[in-house]
């Protein structure tokens, strides 16, 4: 079992940055690959980004890639999210999930173990 928690959400303006945290219970952390998720207003959820269990492989959604970097640090069981560059279509509720396998996950289904999700607003 694993219990998420995100950080670091909040009301910004397009062009700022932001980075989102998500910590991690529990000592194995380094087992999962690890994802970003959001959902906008009237939206599905959708992939922002992922990265396997040892850093290594990363994946970014194409709305994302150039701005968003992915990074995690297993010691202090932490997922980050620095996000650059915020653009109003950013908006969401961002959530981290942890899936069992190791490598990089980008199906949603795969994801076993989700956070209660951070508010990110950019206004223009």
């Amino acid at each position: 079992q694993v219990q998420l928690v995100e950080s670091g959400g909040g009301l910004v303006q397009a062009g700022d940055s932001l980075r989102l945290s998500c910590t991690a219970s529990g000592r194995t952390f380094n087992s999962y690959a690890m994802g970003w998720f959001r959902q906008a207003p009237g939206k599905e959820r959708e992939l922002v980004s992922t990265i396997a269990w040892n850093g290594d492989s990363t994946y970014y959604a194409d709305s994302v890639k150039g701005r968003f970097t992915i990074s995690r640090d297993n010691a202090m069981n932490t997922l980050y999210l620095q996000m650059i560059s915020l653009k109003p279509e950013d908006t969401a509720v961002y959530y981290c999930a942890a899936a069992t396998l190791m490598l990089v996950v980008t199906t949603e289904y795969q994801y076993d173990y989700w956070g209660q999700g951070t508010q990110v607003t950019v206004s223009s």
